[in-house]
């Protein structure tokens, strides 16, 4: 099992980094990518293939989008099985009536809150890390 499991120790170590730039989703029908999409995330469902991409990239090549959205990455190795991270995070953020969409890589989570209330986000995150 790689990275980091105790809930005390991801919240009080965590730091939160905003990434440049808007994301939004994109859904495509079926599960092919066209040629030049260069997506941050790529889901696929039943109904069809989720992409989380700059929003830019979606106007440049005509892609209808959702939710307009920054992402923030959560600087600490948190593992895959570590129980109550996001519920935890989910549930400061609800606090202040502020969705979020978590995505979790092998590294790292990253959060896709509302563009608009990053500032918000962070200082909620930053509450959390200096209160535990």
């Amino acid at each position: 099992m790689s990275g980091e499991t105790n809930l005390d120790a991801l919240i009080n170590s965590m730091s939160a980094v905003l990434v440049d730039g808007v994301f939004v989703f994109v859904t495509l029908k079926g599960r092919e990518i066209p040629k030049g999409i260069v997506p941050q995330m790529v889901f696929q469902e039943v109904e069809g293939t989720t992409l989380i991409m700059q929003r830019s990239e979606a106007l440049a090549l005509g892609q209808p989008y959702e939710f307009p959205c920054r992402m923030i990455t959560l600087n600490i190795h948190s593992s895959l099985e570590a129980v109550g991270f996001m519920a935890r995070i989910a549930t400061a953020l609800a606090k202040s009536e502020m969705g979020v969409n978590p995505v979790s890589g092998f590294f790292h989570d990253h959060l896709f809150v509302p563009d608009g209330r990053e500032a918000e986000a962070l200082q909620v995150l930053r509450s959390m890390a200096q209160a535990e």
